[in-house]
């Protein structure tokens, strides 16, 4: 309304009962002042409602009352914005494939397979992560501010750590401050003078110019971090940060300073999150699934080599010790990596086992294939191993984009899969083509064979 032309003043606005409502100061702009609110109340749903009802009482008084439809419609997206914080919040965890689902209208059900630590991920769930920057009142006398007193245009926002500063709260300013939704990362460092853990944060292109504004406009003047309506600290502004980033403390430890990292990277939640119930799985639910893979995924790798060993006589033996490598590796890869294997790991990981014997197919059906040409032993090797290499590389490259594309675009149980596949892709590329190419040579440089049973 201030930017109406001509310019609508209001008066003695107030919100109450999910109603918000204002006073016009010339009733004449009744009209105008209902043209220039209705773009903002926008359709709600596939009905085209309004969501927002708009009511002139007494003849100048606005009232506006959120309808069911804007209501649902706003519901809806808090969850769904909810939602993806969450999931933003489990995936820095490092957490492996969870399951991050809606339930209904207000409950979102969070699965994490492998989680040692609960406590952490309902803390960080918990935390709604809405940062703020905002000015000191320097006016505000100690006695009003113990009392809960702030100058007009002001407000007593408490300390987080109140036994550590000796007070319980501070009278902060409560218009031009700068809010967290423009930072672009967050990463847990440590001071260079103090060795205390910290959070650093870097602002996006718009709020690193505000930044720059406040702390240019208030050189040697004291401004407070607040962090979910608590004042983490209050610094003196000793001179313009023009960086775009900045540096917040609180008494952190190295983990709680991480996770409020985490939690800013990944956005503030829109709506304050509780924990209404939690259970505790045991591994036996799902023990036979997974028992019943683990023996598919046996007899199926045994098959294999048994085919392989038939097929290629001692080449075969190469291409099964650098299978069972591959399979080690993978396995250790995981382990370092703190990587569940759930049953949608385990088919990437027979998937892999099967790329892994491909590649070894194509190596010595090529030296076959060679050696029928006539050319000598260790040519026939060389030339096998160089033209399969080209195709193997061929076909692994597109699998780890298909990969990357379904960890990328997928969630759960899907990006658990990806994750073994593409593990498994880059290790069989490797015993396959290289570890095997390594120990024939070996064979050939030692036997010196005329001929070889392939």
């Amino acid at each position: 309304l201030k930017r109406a032309e001509p310019r609508i003043r209001v008066g003695d606005i107030s919100s109450k009962d999910g109603r918000l409502s204002f006073l016009l100061d010339d009733p004449t702009q009744v009209d105008a002042a209902r043209e220039a609110i209705l773009p903002l109340t926008t359709g709600a749903g596939l009905t085209g409602q309004r969501d927002w009802r708009i009511e002139v009482v007494d003849g100048s008084r606005f009232v506006l009352t959120q309808t069911q439809e804007g209501l649902n419609q706003a519901v809806t997206q808090a969850m769904d914005s909810a939602t993806e914080v969450v999931r933003k919040r489990i995936d820095a965890l490092g957490t492996r494939e969870p399951t991050i689902i809606r339930q209904g209208d207000q409950r979102i059900v969070v699965q994490v397979p492998g989680l040692d630590d609960p406590k952490k991920l309902k803390d960080l769930l918990g935390q709604t992560a809405k940062l703020e920057f905002k000015l000191v009142d320097t006016n505000a006398l100690p006695s009003d501010v113990a009392q809960g007193i702030a100058p007009p245009g002001s407000e007593i926002v408490p300390y987080a750590n109140p036994e550590t500063t000796g007070v319980a709260g501070i009278a902060v300013r409560r218009l031009g401050g700068i809010k967290g939704d423009s930072l672009t990362n967050a990463q847990q460092t440590f001071d260079g003078q103090t060795n205390e853990p910290v959070v650093s944060i870097t602002f996006n292109q718009q709020g690193g110019a505000k930044f720059a504004k406040l702390t240019t406009e208030n050189v040697n003047k004291p401004f407070a971090i607040i962090l979910d309506g608590k004042v983490l600290s209050a610094p003196n502004i000793n001179e313009p940060i023009l960086g775009g980033s900045a540096q917040i403390s609180g008494s952190f430890t190295v983990d709680s300073a991480n996770q409020l990292a985490i939690s800013l990277r990944s956005g503030a939640l829109p709506v304050d999150l509780k924990v209404v119930e939690e259970r505790t799985v045991g591994p036996d639910l799902g023990a036979d699934s997974i028992r019943k893979g683990v023996i598919a995924m046996a007899i199926g790798a045994i098959a294999v080599m048994v085919l392989i060993a038939v097929s290629y006589g001692r080449f075969g033996l190469f291409a099964n010790a650098a299978l069972v490598i591959n399979v080690l590796m993978i396995l250790g890869v995981m382990a370092i990596a703190n990587t569940t294997l759930t049953l949608p790991g385990i088919a990437g990981f027979v998937l892999t086992i099967g790329a892994a014997v491909d590649a070894n197919v194509l190596i010595n059906e090529r030296i076959r294939e060679e050696r029928k040409r006539g050319r000598r032993v260790i040519a026939a090797v060389e030339n096998g191993y160089r033209e399969a290499s080209r195709a193997i590389m061929d076909a692994n490259i597109t699998n780890v984009i298909a990969a990357v594309l379904l960890f990328l675009f997928g969630s759960g149980p899907v990006r658990g899969f990806a994750v073994v596949l593409m593990i498994g892709i880059v290790t069989s590329v490797f015993t396959a083509v290289t570890m095997t190419r390594l120990w024939v040579a070996g064979w050939l440089r030692k036997a010196r064979p005329h001929d070889i049973n392939i």
